[in-house]
């Protein structure tokens, strides 16, 4: 058992003073405000709340920050970069990637990622002699780097979407695909949850997974949480309509994909039929503010998403930065900028759309709480940094940035104090592996 003493703490019953809390075997077993501090207490300063849920991560995409920002374009000329990306990696050198992106992660407040896993194959799409060997990488990644993680593993089948049909693969796509649904679950069915992940699916969009192929995948992903890019460009959907008369939501409604484990990320172009099908079906909405904005997507509509039942969570997509109280701002701000109105979520709402209701989305309905019961992941932020400074308790989430993370525990572990990880330094991590992915 461990027991850790803060001075503050957001409970689920508000702010409270000198909280100790006491874990055994990864789960809050007493949470014990006006404590006073124990000899054998690990003492952390700040504020102590939930741990931050990422909802939604390509890993492997970390390699293109500050690379693809030097001309015009939108999203699919960023793709092709991307794409290019993708063309070289290998198990090895996507593990290192992986690990330092999340032990960036890690030290940024996230305790839990949604990594979205399309990467199956080497590089002319054949299988390895491990068909899982990217998966493993990925899980391998973050077993080392103390993040519990969903491995939403992503069926991917055809190369595009036009308004005559379904494009074949290119060749950097064949690496994405298992050629058949019935041979995307034989391959996840090889792979079990751990203590600290848990294997999710993922239908990668309409562009990539035809419609009858999508009521095949409805027929076998069982209980697994469900993610899939929906409406992320208006191009998509107008191709979608083009082709099949009716919204990337519809498509989905009608495959039998829409419940309560389904989350639709970015959801950017989604209209008032969709959100009305999302929110009947109790369905999930993940957006990544700051990446729909550096690839120019546009502003999805959160507030009407969350006033129709749709439960929202953040992401960090292609991780332009990691920064999860950034992402949460974005939610706010973006809705302020197209109404003029301020308080469009309240400080509650969105201090749940980035803790329990990520965890829920990811297949963890237990976490993203401080409570007893609930998983031991939680974060610390900084009380007396330059911009935390003065801030009431249960609003530090507005002045703070990942850099004010004091401490990061997972499973009651202690994974990442005052920026530094049980790894070592982030930034030589990722600079490390961006050397081996050139020398490869």
């Amino acid at each position: 058992m461990r027991t850790y003493w803060v001075p503050t703490a957001i409970l689920p019953t508000g702010a409270a003073n000198r909280v100790r809390i006491e874990v055994d075997d990864g789960i809050i077993t007493a949470v014990t405000p006006k404590a006073t501090p124990g000899q054998d207490d690990i003492r952390l300063d700040g504020v102590l709340g939930a741990g931050l849920a990422n909802g939604h991560s390509h890993a492997f995409h970390r390699g293109l920050r500050a690379r693809t920002h030097g001309g015009i374009g939108d999203f699919w000329t960023w793709r092709e970069q991307m794409y290019a990306l993708a063309r070289v990696l290998t198990p090895e050198t996507y593990f290192r990637l992986a690990r330092a992106v999340f032990v960036e992660m890690v030290c940024a407040g996230y305790t839990v990622v949604g990594e979205f896993h399309y990467l199956h194959h080497d590089v002319d799409g054949r299988p390895y002699a491990d068909p899982n060997a990217m998966g493993h990488a990925l899980m391998s990644a973050a077993r080392e780097a103390g993040i519990r993680m969903t491995l939403l593993d992503t069926c991917y089948l055809q190369g595009g979407l036009s308004g005559g049909g379904h494009f074949d693969l290119d060749p950097v796509q064949r690496r994405f695909s298992d050629g058949h649904v019935s041979r995307w679950i034989d391959r996840v069915a090889q792979m079990r949850d751990e203590a600290t992940i848990r294997i999710g699916a993922a239908a990668h969009s309409v562009r990539a997974v035809p419609r009858e192929a999508l009521h095949d995948f409805a027929s076998v992903v069982g209980s697994r949480p469900v993610h899939a890019h929906v409406s992320e460009q208006l191009a998509e959907n107008a191709a979608c309509e083009l082709h099949y008369g009716r919204s990337p939501t519809q498509v989905f409604a009608e495959a039998g994909l829409l419940g309560p484990r389904f989350t639709a990320v970015h959801a950017t172009h989604v209209d008032d039929v969709d959100i009305r099908l999302l929110g009947r079906a109790g369905a999930s909405a993940c957006i990544c503010p700051t990446t729909e904005r550096d690839l120019a997507d546009g502003i999805g509509p959160s507030r009407a998403l969350a006033d129709a039942g749709v439960s929202l969570c953040i992401g960090s997509d292609q991780h332009a930065m990691v920064d999860p109280f950034e992402e949460l701002r974005g939610l706010e701000m973006h809705e302020r900028l197209i109404t003029g109105e301020r308080g469009r979520f309240t400080i509650p709402q969105l201090y749940s759309i980035g803790t329990a209701h990520g965890y829920r989305a990811l297949g963890w309905p237990e976490g993203g709480r401080v409570e007893v019961g609930a998983l031991a992941d939680f974060v610390v932020v900084k009380r007396d940094s330059p911009r935390t400074a003065g801030a009431r308790p249960y609003q530090i989430g507005y002045a703070a940035t990942s850099s004010d993370i004091a401490a990061t525990v997972v499973a009651g572990e202690l994974i990442a104090a005052d920026g530094h990880h049980r790894l070592g330094d982030a930034g030589h991590l990722l600079a490390d592996a961006f050397d081996e992915i050139r020398r490869s």
